[in-house]
């Protein structure tokens, strides 16, 4: 298991790293999130969707870990924190701590004041760790899903955390 102070700083994705992250959001997503989820859309999350989100995502993906075998992921879009997996070998070193800080100085640099991301209702290692990492649960939201069957709308948590106090701490 790799240890927090070998792990190295958060990049940019290549496609080298295209089938791992595919492996680690498709494995992640099933374990947090099928079991909370419609059928439906569980049915239409395949490791083939998954490949083609990164695929199409990639010069927006940011990673943890060597270039061919990173252990995470995440991705940011518009104000929200979009998507943020972590492969187990991962948990407990520090990865989720770097991928998350790395996305907020993003929102941040970007001008995002308050940053949001969802999470599945009932996930509670995921509401845990956002809370740790300063995230306030503002509540349930209705979120639509996109997918190539079309879209799902599901109540997820929204959790928000303002960014304006982390440009003005970088600049002291």
């Amino acid at each position: 298991m790799p240890s927090a102070q070998l792990l190295p700083d958060v990049r940019s994705a290549v496609a080298a790293d295209i089938d791992h992250l595919a492996t680690i959001w498709f494995d992640g997503w099933h374990e947090a999130h099928a079991h909370l989820m419609p059928a439906a859309l569980t049915r239409v999350r395949t490791f083939a969707s998954f490949r083609e989100r990164i695929c199409a995502a990639l010069p927006t993906v940011r990673v943890i870990g060597p270039a061919g075998d990173p252990l995470g992921l995440c991705l940011v879009r518009h104000d929200e924190l979009y998507q943020m997996f972590v492969s187990p070998l991962a948990r407990g070193t520090g990865a989720a701590a770097a991928l998350i800080a790395d996305a907020e100085r993003r929102l941040a640099e970007s001008g995002v004041d308050v940053a949001w991301l969802a999470c599945a209702i009932g996930n509670d290692r995921a509401a845990r760790f956002y809370g740790k990492a300063g995230w306030r649960n503002a509540g349930v939201m209705l979120n639509r899903v996109e997918t190539a069957a079309g879209e799902f709308a599901v109540d997820v948590w929204r959790f928000e955390k303002r960014l304006h106090d982390m440009e003005k701490r970088a600049d002291e």
